[in-house]
């Protein structure tokens, strides 16, 4: 089943704190409000959200919100995974924008804002309805399969 020289491998790579193998993870960890936020931030302004996924790698791993580019340089040989959020919705809704919700023949803004709010809330909603329980990421080419457990 597993490749003797690959096992061998991953455990000369192995440290007291973790891996700098990520082929060690098995799941990872991200909470639903993450995954929501960083599709948002995406969709509703370019802003290059992804879930960071930080080594030392173990079997189970947190991936959480972060900004790509951000961090400056890493100080590790082995750089984090950087997983876009849209890995881990089936089927992405439309982000309703601002001219979807706008009705012509209403010129009241407060209503307006009302329909946007309540579009954008039905749009968290629909996501969070459309979780994956699995994904897989390229990172240092590799394909990592993933399990996704959903926190919150």
């Amino acid at each position: 089943m597993s490749d003797p020289e690959s096992s061998a491998e991953r455990e000369a790579t192995t440290t007291a704190v973790g891996s700098i193998d990520p082929q060690v993870i098995d799941s990872i960890a991200v909470t639903i409000e993450d995954v929501v936020a960083a599709l948002e931030a995406n969709r509703s302004a370019n802003r290059g959200a992804v879930l960071r996924i930080t080594p030392p790698f173990a079997g189970r791993m947190r991936a959480r919100l972060h900004i790509d580019g951000s961090e400056g340089t890493y100080d590790s040989e082995t750089q984090p995974i950087h997983l876009n959020p849209e890995r881990l919705v089936e089927a992405v809704p439309a982000y309703p924008t601002a001219d979807d919700t706008a009705d012509l023949t209403d010129d009241d803004l407060q209503a307006h804002r009302r329909r946007h709010t309540d579009r954008v809330a039905e749009w968290r909603t629909a996501v969070r309805q459309r979780l994956c329980e699995e994904t897989t990421v390229s990172h240092n080419g590799k394909t990592l399969e993933l399990r996704v457990l959903h926190l919150g």
